[in-house]
């Protein structure tokens, strides 16, 4: 497997089912809420799903600005671009999980479901599992015994920036 960034990026979108929506209210304030994480497509573009009457849609329609944040103990990813509500029943057949209709009553025909599609436009990444983990704790021992900070940034196993 390549360790470009784009291809590491995208090769730890897998390992997320969820994920921190961040929005901008239009008082200015920053909003984050937990989403489940419905897809994404090769170009960088992330799908939730979500109400059309929700809070998070008005938010998005002042600001398309948003922010997507995954977590785990060790994988942590950063995704930066613009929202937009999409009504599309082929992509919601293509994406849809029995488990949301505790969300969705109606099902994927619920006249209040919408996909939110996320167009990344910036990502960064830092993955401290596995043989990546073990460099990092070598590299923060180092950085411990010297005084100075652990060397990782050149390392695109570990941390990367993508422009998308």
């Amino acid at each position: 497997m390549s360790a470009a960034p784009d291809d590491k990026l995208r090769e730890l979108l897998d390992d997320f089912d969820a994920a921190m929506l961040v929005t901008r209210r239009p008082d200015g304030a920053l909003r984050s809420r937990p989403m489940a994480v419905a897809g994404f497509d090769a170009d960088g573009t992330l799908w939730f799903l979500t109400q059309d009457d929700s809070g998070k849609i008005d938010e998005i329609a002042s600001d398309r600005h948003v922010n997507v944040a995954m977590q785990s103990s060790m994988k942590f990813v950063s995704i930066s671009g613009k929202a937009a509500p999409v009504k599309d029943s082929r992509k919601v057949e293509e994406l849809w999980n029995e488990a949301w209709k505790v969300w969705f009553p109606g099902g994927k025909d619920d006249p209040h479901l919408v996909l939110l599609k996320v167009q990344g436009e910036a990502g960064e990444y830092w993955d401290n599992s596995g043989t990546s983990g073990i460099k990092y704790l070598i590299e923060a021992g180092k950085a411990y015994l010297s005084g100075t900070r652990p060397d990782v940034e050149g390392d695109p196993k570990i941390h990367g920036k993508v422009a998308m």
